[in-house]
């Protein structure tokens, strides 16, 4: 399996976004944003995602651990490197995860929350991706739609969104997104798939995925040509290009005007 990867930070401040690659396993983590409410963490999401991402690999690189087993245990160790923070916090950092591993004659995957993974095959394309955060909370979304981005009223509007969602985080009637407890890796969509059936892949987080899915300016045939003549870099490109043509969120409300993208390109 050969990867190509990249990441972008959306503004000024830190990427949230991590990745990484390796001849068997791409991973793309997206830290999830705090809207500036109090996380009990004093190490924030960049610190977060980035541990929770070397974790992944040491547990899943070169074993024989499950998608689930391996991120559980990846979230044990995280939540061990800091136990003097409040993990209890609904707000402690957290993160999506897609995950995707070659092993012999299948490639597995793993999606906890909406950073899909995108199969290129013979009958065409897969998308692997859990939208259960899009279910909930439909009033207050809206209100975030209502405001052009960085207005006062679009952050006051973000933050109450951010705050409510805490309250359904990692509960049998929210979503589920990788935290402090390993119970999440059991409410992860899993599978897999025989080699032969898989051309190519990309593992994306929403802030990249957004060109097909929020913006509707591309789709996942059109995604798989800029990366075959691109790579990663390219269709990020592509995706501030899209997004400069409405800084202000007018012709597509969002939360920013341009989120953190990453992308992990595999082919074989």
């Amino acid at each position: 399996m050969r990867v190509a990867i990249d990441t972008q930070p959306g503004g000024a401040g830190p990427n949230e976004d991590w990745v990484a690659g390796t001849p068997a396993l791409a991973v793309v983590l997206d830290g999830l944003s705090t809207a500036g409410l109090d996380t009990g963490c004093r190490h924030g999401v960049p610190w977060y995602v980035r541990n929770l991402g070397s974790q992944l690999v040491a547990a899943l690189a070169g074993s024989e651990a499950s998608l689930t087993v391996g991120l559980a245990r990846a979230l044990e160790g995280v939540a061990a490197l800091h136990p003097e923070c409040d993990l209890g916090n609904p707000g402690t950092p957290s993160a999506t995860v897609a995950i995707l591993r070659q092993r012999e004659e299948y490639l597995d995957h793993l999606v906890l929350a909406d950073s899909p993974i995108v199969l290129d095959g013979p009958q065409g394309f897969s998308v692997i991706t859990d939208l259960r955060v899009d279910q909930i909370l439909p009033e207050l979304k809206a209100e975030v739609a209502r405001h052009e981005t960085h207005t006062a009223g679009h952050k006051e509007a973000l933050r109450n969104l951010v705050f409510a969602q805490r309250e359904t985080r990692n509960t049998a009637t929210g979503y589920w997104v990788a935290a402090a407890s390993p119970e999440a890796a059991e409410h992860a969509l899993t599978g897999s798939v025989p080699s032969e059936d898989v051309r190519a892949a990309a593992l994306l987080s929403d802030g990249a995925a957004c060109l097909v899915t929020d913006y509707a300016m591309s789709t996942w045939p059109e995604v798989f040509a800029t990366l075959r003549a691109g790579g990663p870099r390219e269709l990020i490109d592509t995706v501030r290009k899209v997004e400069a043509t409405d800084p202000r969120g007018q012709r597509w409300p969002r939360y920013k005007s341009g989120d953190d993208a990453t992308v992990a390109y595999c082919q074989w």
